[in-house]
């Protein structure tokens, strides 16, 4: 078989061309959509770390707050990008969670978005009270909810979201029924317990710290393995009498459109790796309840197939029907 000198020539040029692009990459700034609300963990800890990846990359990266519909909506914003680099996604446990939720999604997860890599993994949840709740410990929550003539409410940043699922698994564990209230997003769901709108919530560590040294919240217990150094008053809910129970919160990543170049993969999770591991990036997560993380595009793949089979079992574990 013959091939004409002009079609490798132009072939290799292609490549070359392609290869040199993704190589000086970026020569813009990045838009890095966050699909949920300004004051969740999610804003949080992509401001930490876009901070200190612009240095490295040499260009702004501006986050874009997309919420609703439990980070649908500002993650197809993504799905339907360039596949450049320029269009990038910061989510959390939610885009692994959605497929178990929606019977319908406008993307397909895997296949629609490509990984870059993870940013943190969280240690585990706090179960906030509002002062006014009558419950001072889990033991006692468990006993208000059994009782028949009181129940208790929850707040939860939407159906499927990581605090709705934590708390129908701790009612599950508990053997308890309570009230789930869903709200648009985290930071109005906390805004409630503040309020005194619904009694409690499990919450990221990230944003609980302040309000409960503020003394506007209570805190009953924490869902990690052992307790969070930065509240180490607070017992986890094993120790509390639930023995067993224990469940991490989640984790943070950086996606991509599908058939972004592999080479601009790599330079943004070296970016990822490098930031998340600056003493000051490691800090801000490990006072928010995380560690870090940083691991390359297919490790990052793998383990959110992993996640998203995971989640699949837990929603079926707690009887949630997909919508």
């Amino acid at each position: 078989m013959k091939i004409s000198v002009l079609f490798v020539f132009t072939m290799i040029t292609a490549i070359t061309f392609g290869n040199a692009i993704a190589s000086e990459f970026p020569t813009r700034p990045i838009r890095m959509i966050v699909p949920f609300d300004a004051g969740g963990t999610a804003t949080i800890l992509a401001r930490a770390v876009t901070s200190h990846a612009e240095p490295i990359l040499g260009q702004q990266i501006v986050i874009d707050n997309r919420g609703g519909a439990n980070g649908i909506i500002g993650t197809q914003i993504v799905v339907n990008a360039a596949p450049d680099g320029y269009t990038l996604l910061h989510v959390s446990t939610s885009i692994a969670i959605n497929p178990s939720i929606y019977k319908k999604l406008p993307y397909d997860t895997l296949k629609d978005l490509t990984p870059i890599s993870f940013v943190a993994l969280g240690s585990g949840y706090v179960l906030l009270a509002n002062p006014s709740f009558a419950g001072k410990s889990v033991k006692d929550l468990i006993a208000i909810a059994k009782s028949p003539d009181k129940k208790v409410n929850y707040g939860s940043g939407g159906v499927g979201n990581s605090t709705h699922l934590i708390a129908e698994m701790f009612s599950k564990a508990a053997d308890i029924k309570m009230t789930h209230v869903a709200y648009k997003g985290v930071a109005p769901a906390i805004n409630a317990v503040l309020g005194g709108e619904v009694q409690i919530m499990f919450i990221p560590p990230t944003v609980a710290v302040a309000h409960i040294k503020s003394g506007k919240v209570r805190a009953l217990g924490f869902t990690g393995k052992s307790r969070w150094s930065v509240l180490p008053d607070v017992p986890t809910i094993d120790e509390s009498g639930l023995k067993g129970f224990s469940k991490d919160s989640g984790w943070n990543l950086w996606l991509a459109p599908a058939k972004t170049p592999p080479n601009v993969l790599k330079r943004l999770q070296q970016a990822v790796h490098t930031s998340v591991h600056t003493p000051k990036v490691h800090g801000i997560l490990q006072a928010g309840g995380y560690d870090p993380f940083g691991n390359t595009p297919e490790e990052a793949r793998q383990f959110l197939k992993s996640e998203i089979d995971l989640y699949q079992g837990i929603v079926r574990a707690v009887g949630i029907q997909p919508n």
